[in-house]
């Protein structure tokens, strides 16, 4: 019995130790978490927009990002509902993801 509670034991060692490795990985590469306001301005990434541009012919010569969007309201974390123009045919409530976070203001 002593010998199996050992084992146990060094294997719940050995499972802690695992996990602690590959949180510290994970969050490592983990994007950092964006705090958006109300009336900010983001522009937007164009690398899923496509052709819902209007007056946009060719997707190798498009800008990466778009636009200075205000930011209308918060919907989640990971979402936001942006002031669009009407020559953006696209739903106004975008991931977070699809937003540049270097230039926002």
């Amino acid at each position: 019995m002593e010998r199996i509670k050992t084992i146990q034991e060094e294997s719940k060692a050995a499972l802690k130790k695992v996990q602690e490795k590959m949180k510290r990985y994970t969050d490592r590469k983990r994007r950092k978490e964006e705090e958006y306001k109300v009336d900010n301005l983001v522009p937007l990434s164009t690398k899923d927009l496509k052709w819902q541009i209007e007056g946009r012919r060719s997707e190798k010569l498009t800008e990466r990002f778009v636009g200075s969007y205000k930011v209308k309201r918060i919907i989640l974390a990971n979402a936001v509902e942006l002031q669009l123009p009407t020559i953006v045919k696209i739903y106004p409530i975008v991931n977070v993801s699809k937003i540049c976070v270097r230039q926002r203001s």
